[in-house]
């Protein structure tokens, strides 16, 4: 039997945060995690007497936060825009330690295969800043899966010589985007993975993730008005679950299994489907 509690995005539910919460709690989850990088939820907007009553609706249902998101949905790319996003990430990442979770997790864009490439240069000047920061105060800033393969995130990782950036491994994205092999990308970064979604899908066509998440313009038409990859509810897609949950177990994670869900007529249905599937592997290991 494996050790992995059980969380869910409170965004996904498609509910006002105080139901969404109780709905989380209600299905079983042990912890929640939200998004902080927009809505009512941002650092401006909670201060500290509202981030206390947010805590404690938590607690209170039972739960903890398993990480908060603060994916501002730029990525790092641009040197001209990096520093704004950066100290808007360092808030998250402060917010985050007053709500007891040590994660935030983002996207941070595309990295090049090329390490000469500009804008991996760029994207690692802005990475390391945010690494110190967080190791500064006992935090991570989690790196979403997807956009490269986990050899490609790793070096780059590698270069920063923090575990401050680290990861935040979904593997719906890594078959959805590169044809990515979860279990492959759970050995590759084992070090630096600290949370994960567990979402499911499959790639519908293969395409360059520079110009699929629009981080190269202009953007061929050729892409434009095509569906690259479908999010579909767990044990419906290309992720083997047993398999990916067994080479978690074996790297020693004992980190939250997140349940995301972006699209479907009943997100809550599917949440709650997606919680008794892991609970079934989990039990059956």
């Amino acid at each position: 039997m494996y050790n992995f509690p059980i969380g869910a995005i409170v965004e996904s539910f498609g509910l006002p945060t105080v139901k969404a919460i109780e709905k989380a709690a209600s299905i079983g989850a042990s912890g929640v995690q939200l998004y902080a990088s927009r809505g009512e939820t941002t650092p401006d907007n909670l201060d500290k007497t509202k981030r206390k009553e947010l805590l404690d609706v938590v607690k209170s249902n039972g739960l903890v936060f398993s990480a908060l998101c603060g994916d501002f949905g730029m990525g790092f790319g641009d040197k001209e825009r990096n520093p704004e996003l950066i100290e808007k990430s360092k808030r998250v990442l402060d917010m985050a330690k007053e709500l007891e979770t040590n994660v935030v997790t983002t996207h941070i864009g595309v990295v090049p295969e090329d390490p000469e490439h500009e804008r991996y240069k760029i994207m690692q000047e802005a990475c390391y800043e945010l690494a110190q920061y967080a190791d500064s105060i006992d935090a991570h800033f989690a790196v979403e899966t997807g956009p490269e393969t986990s050899e490609t995130l790793k070096k780059f990782l590698d270069s920063l010589g923090s575990t401050g950036v680290a990861v935040n491994l979904d593997p719906a994205n890594l078959v959805m985007v590169t044809g990515d092999d979860p279990v492959k990308a759970v050995h590759n970064l084992k070090k630096y993975i600290v949370h994960t979604h567990a979402k499911d899908g499959i790639r519908v066509k293969v395409g360059n993730p520079e110009f699929i998440y629009r981080v190269v313009h202009p953007v061929p038409e050729e892409y434009n008005g095509v569906r690259y990859y479908q999010e579909l509810p767990l044990g419906k897609g290309s992720v083997d679950f047993p398999k990916y949950l067994a080479a978690l177990d074996e790297i020693g994670y004992k980190g939250f299994l997140t349940i995301e869900r972006e699209c479907g007529e009943d997100p809550a249905a599917d949440i709650t489907m997606a919680a008794d599937f892991l609970r079934n592997i989990i039990k059956n290991a």
